[in-house]
């Protein structure tokens, strides 16, 4: 089941100076940020709120690392703006066979490595009329210890 939005990807041209005119504009501050090798891609996750579920939601702010990533190509067709939105959920699995079931072509046969350890998928934008969707699955937070 689909709990909470867990962010939206914008795709820029500049991470650094898209990460300052959130801050600046905002008051949003970078909460995470790593390089993704396999999708090609430097990114920082801004925090906006903590949500009932024990998760956050974000902006995941997206720059190509390579011409040949998906992001990279992207921006070369529509510029700079929100690539996709990202729902959260307790089981990628079971929720991407749940919406294959109805129909819904889903991107990866098996779900990969995101953001901070979280396991995800996409579901094609011609199904989702016109907007790229992905769950995701949050790495499970580890205890502080006593």
């Amino acid at each position: 089941m689909l709990t909470r939005i867990d962010h939206i990807g914008i795709a820029c041209f500049d991470l650094d100076k898209t990460v300052e005119f959130y801050r600046a504009t905002y008051g949003f501050e970078v909460f995470h940020s790593e390089v993704n090798e396999e999708q090609g891609v430097r990114e920082a996750m801004l925090k906006i709120n903590d949500t009932s579920d024990g998760g956050a939601s974000y902006l995941q702010l997206l720059e190509p690392t390579r011409e040949d990533s998906t992001v990279a190509k992207w921006l070369a067709k529509n510029g700079e703006g929100v690539h996709h939105i990202a729902f959260g959920t307790a089981d990628v699995d079971a929720d991407a066979a749940d919406i294959k079931g109805k129909g819904v072509r889903v991107l990866y046969e098996e779900p990969r490595r995101g953001s901070m350890g979280s396991r995800i998928t996409f579901l094609h934008p011609k199904d989702c009329h016109g907007v790229l969707t992905e769950l995701v699955t949050s790495a499970p937070v580890e205890s502080p210890e006593h």
